[in-house]
């Protein structure tokens, strides 16, 4: 059955299920309650909820400053905007000051679609990735975007966690997710070719490696929802077993998940690392699933890309 409840919608649920006991959580946003599927936690707890109008400095200072004062604050905005218009108070409060703020990037990617370049996030995990102290996920589903902002709650250091605008199919159930904080998830496991990726990344990358497959052709498939810790020992591990590693990512080809990837790679068990991004440029106009066809980054286009890397 096609799945309906994007990734926002789960956090806003996971949310409103522990603030009934938790009063110290408090979700902020930037007039985007409703493209951040918050209205219901606002209208739930309106005592937990805070609207700063489209200030994004705003949101994540304050959030920063609830922070220091024992609450635990989740700022949701527009992943174009929260990492771009806040990003030194995404440094300096959050980071720098080690606050228990989680950010909440939503319609990250191309999903923001014909709006173009000015609502795309095609440079965010780089950003935000770059900042010391700063953690950056990308859920790939419904089902680990559960298990991550379930996680996140328990913890008390600042998060950049990235989602997109629609629906994306499952790639796990609600009664097989296997999930550990900060370690990437092992799809399959294979000696040709490694493909590493994230985000709505991963269910292509899934799908190349059942493609190859009937070819033959054996794949590891990692989900790296936690681009940031990377997890250098699944890496290491998927690199040194294959002849070729592909990392896929919607995202800026430049300082990226590939970057992370290939700088390790080369720097430990040198490998043939060939990164499936969007291109350098503003991307054509479409849906998310037109952008990703057009570039190449689906199942049958990351396959070609593993075909052609092997030779």
């Amino acid at each position: 059955m096609k799945n309906t409840i994007p990734n926002r919608k789960v956090i806003c649920d996971v949310l409103m299920e522990h603030a009934e006991t938790d009063k110290d959580i408090v979700v902020l946003c930037s007039d985007s309650r409703g493209s951040a599927s918050l209205t219901d936690f606002f209208n739930a707890f309106p005592e937990q909820s805070v609207e700063v109008g489209i200030a994004e400095q705003d949101l994540v200072g304050i959030a920063a400053g609830m922070a220091k004062f024992g609450l635990k604050p989740y700022a949701a905005s527009p992943a174009s905007f929260i990492t771009t218009r806040s990003y030194e108070q995404c440094k300096v409060d959050c980071a720098y000051s080690d606050t228990n703020v989680k950010l909440i990037g939503i319609s990250g990617g191309v999903s923001y679609g014909a709006l173009g370049m000015s609502h795309h996030s095609a440079q965010d995990i780089a950003a935000m990735c770059a900042v010391p102290n700063m953690r950056v996920y990308l859920p790939s589903d419904r089902h680990q975007t559960r298990k991550l902002v379930e996680a996140l709650l328990q913890d008390e250091k600042c998060a950049y966690i990235r989602t997109g605008r629609n629906p994306v199919e499952d790639v796990y159930s609600e009664d097989d997710c296997p999930f550990e904080m900060n370690k990437a998830t092992v799809l399959r496991e294979g000696t040709d070719a490694a493909i590493i990726a994230c985000g709505e990344m991963v269910l292509p990358a899934k799908e190349a490696a059942e493609i190859l497959e009937a070819e033959g052709i054996s794949t590891t498939v990692l989900d790296m929802y936690c681009v940031k810790p990377l997890d250098t020992e699944a890496v290491l591990k998927a690199a040194g077993n294959a002849k070729v590693v592909v990392t896929v990512e919607e995202h800026s080809p430049f300082g990226g998940l590939g970057s992370m990837v290939a700088q390790l790679v080369s720097a430990n068990c040198p490998k043939k690392v060939i990164n499936i991004a969007l291109p350098d440029a503003p991307v054509v106009t479409g849906t998310s699933q037109e952008v990703f066809a057009y570039y190449g980054m689906t199942g049958e286009g990351i396959a070609a890309k593993v075909r052609e890397a092997l030779g």
